[in-house]
């Protein structure tokens, strides 16, 4: 507000004009009234400097969109500066222009604000002179019939007269916004309520028309107010329909939203349930993986068993050969035994020859030297020598045979010791390698079966799964598509209803249009009768003031011509009297056309009706699919707990027999050559 005030009084100081008192006056006013957008100048005298520099203000004003400028006097230079000031302004909607005087210049300025302005909804030009001037207010009218924004137009005592109104006329017939027009004490007459009322037939967006105090006659009146009333109802309907076909919309997109939601939150489900399925192989596969690497220990086991067992049987070979070489030993020992024996033998029974002979010679020598016996004593000595080293010699063989003995007796024992405990081992590692192969190959049929009935299930369950969203994308599908059928069978019905009854009327306003300029022909003429009757009648005064001769006979023929005028009065009267029958009837049928309209209404309620019962039978399909959404899911729920279960129950199965092999191991005899874990 301060910035239009300092911009006002630096306009009229750059232009060398004294600011007028009022005019800054009502400014600090307004500018005391916080948050008010409205400018007052009412019954302030504005000069035509003051005008131009209030234009250049409000050219690019944007604070006031209320400008009252009635009762002050404007000069016909200074309305033509203000209303092409206002041609670029975007923010005055309301333009109060009362009682300024303006004519000819006034008229084409304003033709010109309303061809160009974009915002002004209201226009207040109460008692001004706009229709004194037949091209000026052609040209206002030009500029009324290309508006696009104004709703409310005051054109009250403006002297318009009929042609002004075919003017009028022809801009309603083009303007298709204006709703209240206000032409009351103006010279409209009958030709320009007519072609007003013409017009009313091309405008479907007048809802008020006033025109009273124009001697316009009472049945124009009529039938311009039913043709506004028709305005209203078309507006009233259009207005019903279009909040219905909103209602329907957002029916319909809360319909998809809800669909949408539903099948999001069903994908989500699915997803769900594939990263379950996911975690699920992933945990068996890991599972699986250690039960893999269990059974890789194992076999590690088992080889390390294996190559214990080979190096045993490796060292039972090495036994075996060591035995068979002393064996071998054992047998050339006993050759050389049995050789020495033998040698032994013949040596004794050489040297027991030999003795005999020795013992022979000796008993010869002994019996032949006994003399000698003294110088023999070193002989007989080497003799008892002798036989002590063939004593001992004897001894010594006795005790090679004895161990001899007692070695072969100790390696035959470790040899039956060393075969029992080769067959033991041999039995042993044979059941523990096929005790281990069965019990792998269990586990790996077992795993297998459990693996394959896991994958099993599930493709079941993803197949059942697909199936059943493919299921609910058709049903959704078919709904969607019955519901774009019914929503096209009921725009269907209401656009037939609709041009039905639009035929219907515009039949019926012809044929009473037609009634109607019928009757006013004949009204016409009638008062074209009445006033050449008239004209006669004066005629006949004059003459009978001239001719007083004449007066007896001409007064009878005036009272002739009463009677005949009272007969056609009184037809007229009784035709009037049956054009208003007609008009009554033909109200009668208004009336029935509109109670087929309120039919038509009831049928459109009923097909509202029906759409919305169509709507709650499809949300109870959707809840009992939400339904058997959940007990699927609730089955789900309860087989992966009996996986959950089964797992549990194999993982139990597994420590079992975890522990028992080690128990096994552990109390076998070959725990000692196994490595601790």
């Amino acid at each position: 507000m301060e910035d239009f005030r300092r911009a006002f009084l630096l306009l009229c100081k750059e232009g060398g004009v004294e600011p007028q008192e009022s005019v800054v006056r009502q400014l600090q006013e307004v500018r005391g009234a916080a948050g008010s957008t409205r400018l007052d100048l009412a019954g302030n005298s504005l000069t035509t400097d003051t005008c131009a520099v209030l234009a250049k203000v409000l050219r690019h004003d944007v604070l006031f969109t209320e400008l009252v400028l009635s009762d002050c006097m404007l000069s016909e230079e200074g309305a033509k500066l203000l209303l092409h000031g206002l041609c670029s302004n975007t923010t005055v909607k309301v333009l109060d222009l009362k009682g300024n005087n303006m004519r000819a210049t006034g008229s084409e300025a304003l033709g010109k604000l309303l061809a160009q302005n974009k915002s002004l909804r209201r226009l207040v030009l109460e008692w001004n002179a706009l229709g004194m001037w037949n091209e000026a207010f052609s040209i206002f009218c030009e500029g009324l019939g290309s508006n696009g924004c104004l709703k409310q137009l005051d054109l009250r005592n403006n002297q318009i007269n009929h042609q002004g109104a075919a003017e009028l006329a022809l801009a309603l017939k083009r303007n298709s916004t204006l709703q209240e027009l206000d032409l009351r004490w103006n010279n409209i007459g009958l030709l320009g309520g007519r072609s007003l009322l013409e017009s009313l037939q091309h405008n479907k967006t007048l809802l008020q028309l006033e025109m009273a105090g124009n001697n316009i006659p009472s049945d124009t009146l009529k039938a311009v107010e039913q043709s506004t009333g028709h305005n209203t109802d078309r507006q009233s309907t259009l207005r019903e329909a279009r909040s219905r076909t909103q209602v329907l919309t957002k029916e319909i997109q809360n319909l998809k939203d809800e669909k949408g939601q539903q099948f999001l939150s069903l994908m989500e489900t699915i997803d769900k349930q594939r990263d379950e399925m996911g975690r699920h192989s992933r945990t068996s596969a890991l599972h699986v993986s250690q039960l893999q690497e269990a059974l890789n220990e194992r076999k590690s086991a088992l080889n390390s068993l294996k190559a214990k067992l080979q190096m045993t049987e490796a060292a039972l070979a090495l036994s075996e050969q060591k035995s068979h070489d002393l064996g071998e030993l054992v047998g050339r020992m006993q050759m050389e035994n049995l050789e020495l024996k033998e040698r032994h033998s013949r040596e004794l029974k050489k040297e027991q020859e030999e003795n005999v002979l020795r013992e022979g010679k000796r008993l010869r020598e002994v019996h032949s030297v006994t003399f000698l016996l003294i110088s023999n004593g070193f002989i007989v000595y080497q003799v008892e020598e002798l036989e002590r080293r063939c004593k001992a010699q004897q001894d010594q063989i006795f005790e090679l045979k004895q161990e001899l003995t007692n070695m072969s007796a100790e390696l035959k024992l470790r040899l039956a010791q060393a075969e029992e405990r080769l067959g033991m081992e041999k039995k042993r590692s044979k059941q523990a390698q096929d005790d281990l192969d069965n019990l792998h190959k269990k586990e790996v049929d077992h795993l297998n079966r459990h693996l394959e009935e896991t994958e099993r299930t599930l493709q079941d369950r993803v197949q059942k799964l697909d199936a059943l969203r493919i299921q609910l994308e058709e049903e959704l599908s078919r709904v969607k598509a019955a519901c774009v059928s019914e929503r096209a069978l009921a725009d269907e019905e209401l656009g037939k209803v609709r041009t039905q009854v639009r035929l219907e009327e515009q039949q019926r306003l012809s044929a009473v249009e037609e009634k109607l300029r019928a009757l006013r022909q004949s009204r016409d003429e009638a008062q074209g009768l009445c006033a050449q009757q008239k004209q006669t009648a004066a005629e006949l005064q004059a003459k009978n003031s001239q001719l007083a001769l004449e007066m007896d006979g001409l007064r009878r023929r005036i009272e002739e011509l009463q009677q005949e005028l009272t007969g056609k009065e009184q037809e007229k009267v009784a035709e009037v009297s049956r054009v208003r029958v007609e008009l009554q009837e033909q109200i009668g049928h208004l009336q029935a056309e509109r109670t087929t309209q309120a039919g038509l209404k009831e049928k459109i309620a009923a097909l509202e009706r029906e759409m919305k019962v169509i709507a709650s039978r499809h949300r109870e399909a959707l809840l009992d699919k939400e339904s058997e959404i959940a007990s699927l899911l609730e089955k789900l729920r309860l087989r992966d707990a009996e996986i959950q279960r089964i797992r549990d129950d194999e993982a139990q199965r597994a420590s079992f027999l975890q522990n028992a092999i080690l128990t096994y191991v552990q109390g076998s005899s070959l725990s000692s050559y196994c490595p601790k874990k």
